[in-house]
């Protein structure tokens, strides 16, 4: 009896055996054939693959040619063939939306009153009104000159409009000549240049000993006064409205210099209380001596403490500019006395006049300023509002408080550092608790990463790191403005935006000496189409999950990206495999690729290089 239990028991295992051996072959048979159903055996990367399947160890990574990517310009100078575009499932929009702008549309701002220019701010199409293709260049689209060529010639496919060097040929604004549009650097208050312009300024304030990085130009044409302080280590945050003045900040971005659309009518400029050490209006004819004063009370809230204004243009010199002006002295005389009125109301110093400009100062804090509302009676103090809040806030007649002092020797909210000094030191909002959780270790480390990450980021874009091959970049989710402190030495700029729904850190990117804005990216971009060569989006979609589509976050970067530029999303690797099923659909070229510290990290990287074409090619191609 005992040996058929062991006879029994032997058979049973070598059945188990077998059908372990069985299973186990059925499954190898079942992985080679899905293996050979997706692609064969080649060894390439799949691109779509979860967590360990693909990997970009940042030591073995070299160039962009190991990624399959190809990030190179092939529409510059020289180069007169155009590739056609790969098949999409987005249709491209019609040729007139080549210039489209959704929340500064020409024909949907006469819907709006057009007192105080309030058509001309930011009115965004309703869901139902989205354009669900894509925005094309016009034919005869090239890659913008490399900087700093730029600052002085452009395409004139790119931006083909004649309309500036016809109005402003007296005031060398812009020329055309033959297929290219010259800069001379121009104005209507700097008719030698703005270099002269600016040396003149520099004459009466310092610009050159780094207390004044970042700018503020009003109405600032082809921003030729920012164009020209880049070379000072200034960086000048430019806008004017789409107005008659056809694509004056089109070419500015053409050029390589930072610009957006905007305009000073019932909304507060969209950047933090105590943002910005010099701001500038010349000849920009904002009417700074009415109602109430709002506007120049609007720029008192944006600049720092101890900020300066220039003014040059009416009514500045009008006893020697009247006539040509067209306007009575008194009637200049009148508006000079009102704006000195509403300065001296806000506490200002007016600090030289001379020739064509006046220049004015903010105080460096508020401790005289509050004693005096006992005699000033207007403006008062605002009580009660958050003075950086400034997307869609209204603009009020109340000076914005600045930060309580204990002395009157003291610089409220903080003395910032010298420039270059400035980008890696604490900013006073950190250091003083201002921005709630968030500590001088946290932002210390947080700048170290971004180093450390956009060196991985070289690694993968070689072209990142060479000179000349992007210039405009934005930021779409900046937090502490640390992706452009790491390129601060590079021949770039970066727009750093804050998204709304976000933590508020605006106002430490400023205080680094960096520029940024806020954005809400349900809507689009005050900006026109084909504004940046490289585009930087960090948990963006984890950010406004649920919040609106993923698919219109996309058309809009599209649309404000140019032909043949740059993507880099980081993200979860689900989320990122969703945005590749769309980015894939959109002309553009994808590939997701490892997080810097290995494969083993859920975040990942998805590189997108978007295609070449042009309104002429999709008409060929129907």
């Amino acid at each position: 009896m005992a040996g058929m239990i062991k006879q029994f028991q032997r058979n049973i295992k070598r059945n188990n055996l077998l059908s372990i051996a069985f299973v186990a072959l059925l499954c190898s048979l079942s992985y080679f054939l899905g293996i050979w159903q997706h692609g064969g055996f080649s060894p390439s990367v799949t691109t779509t693959s979860v967590l360990s399947s693909t990997t970009c160890d940042p030591t073995t990574v070299s160039s962009s040619t190991a990624l399959g990517l190809d990030f190179a310009a092939h529409h510059a100078a020289n180069d007169s063939t155009f590739a056609s575009p790969p098949p999409s499932n987005f249709l491209a929009c019609d040729v007139k939306f080549s210039e489209y702008t959704p929340c500064e549309d020409v024909d949907r701002s006469l819907r709006f009153d057009r007192d105080r220019l309030i058509y001309r701010e930011r009115h965004c199409p309703e869901k139902r009104e989205l354009l669900k293709c894509l925005v094309p260049a016009p034919a005869g689209y090239r890659n913008p000159f490399p900087w700093p060529a730029s600052r002085d010639v452009a395409w004139f496919a790119n931006v083909p409009h004649k309309e500036l060097s016809v109005e402003k040929a007296v005031q060398n604004w812009i020329r055309v000549d033959g297929d290219k549009f010259r800069f001379p650097g121009g104005g209507t208050m700097f008719p030698r240049g703005a270099d002269a312009y600016i040396d003149d300024i520099d004459k009466l304030i310092s610009l050159h000993d780094g207390t004044i990085r970042t700018a503020l130009d009003t109405g600032c044409g082809v921003a030729s006064w920012g164009a020209y302080l880049l070379s000072r280590n200034i960086i000048t945050m430019s806008f004017a409205p789409r107005d008659t003045h056809e694509a004056q900040v089109q070419f500015a971005l053409e050029r390589g210099v930072p610009a957006m659309i905007g305009v000073l009518a019932s909304n507060r400029l969209p950047y933090p209380s105590r943002a910005f050490d010099m701001a500038h209006c010349s000849r920009c004819l904002i009417p700074w001596h009415l109602y109430d004063g709002l506007y120049l009370i609007e720029i008192d809230r944006v600049l720092r403490p101890g900020g300066y204004w220039i003014l040059s243009g009416p009514p500045i010199n009008w006893k020697r500019h009247w006539k040509g002006w067209q306007r009575t002295e008194e009637d200049l005389q009148n508006e000079q006395n009102q704006i000195e009125n509403v300065a001296k109301s806000l506490c200002w110093k007016k600090v030289r006049e001379n020739g064509d400009l006046a220049i004015w100062q903010k105080p460096t804090n508020h401790i005289h300023c509050k004693m005096n509302r006992k005699v000033i009676k207007s403006p008062q103090f605002c009580s009660a509002q958050n003075p950086d809040a400034a997307w869609y806030n209204k603009m009020e007649a109340c000076i914005t408080p600045l930060p309580d002092v204990a002395s009157i020797d003291q610089v409220a909210g903080g003395e910032l550092k010298r420039w270059p000094e400035r980008v890696t030191a604490i900013p006073p909002r950190i250091s003083s608790g201002s921005v709630e959780g968030v500590t001088i270790d946290m932002f210390l480390k947080d700048t170290e990463q971004w180093k450390f990450r956009v060196e991985y980021y070289k690694k993968l874009i070689s072209q990142l790191g060479q000179k000349g091959r992007y210039r405009n970049l934005l930021d779409m989710n900046a937090q502490f403005g640390g992706f452009a402190a790491a390129l601060i030495d590079d021949p770039v700029w970066v727009l750093s935006m804050v998204p709304t729904i976000g933590k508020d850190t605006l106002g430490v990117i400023y205080e680094r000496g960096l520029i940024g804005s806020y954005q809400d990216w349900c809507e689009a971009m005050s900006t026109y189409p084909r504004t940046y060569d490289l585009i930087h989006a960090d948990s963006l979609f984890t950010l406004y999950k649920d919040r609106c589509d993923m698919e219109d976050i996309l058309l809009e970067i599209d649309r404000i990206l140019r032909p043949e530029g740059s993507v880099i999303f980081r993200d979860d690797v689900d989320i990122l495999v969703k945005t590749k099923g769309i980015a894939d659909r959109m002309k553009w070229q994808s590939q997701i690729v490892d997080h810097e510290n290995g494969p083993h990290v859920r975040e990942k990287l998805l590189l997108v290089v978007k295609s070449y074409w042009t309104a002429e090619d999709q008409n060929q191609s129907q």
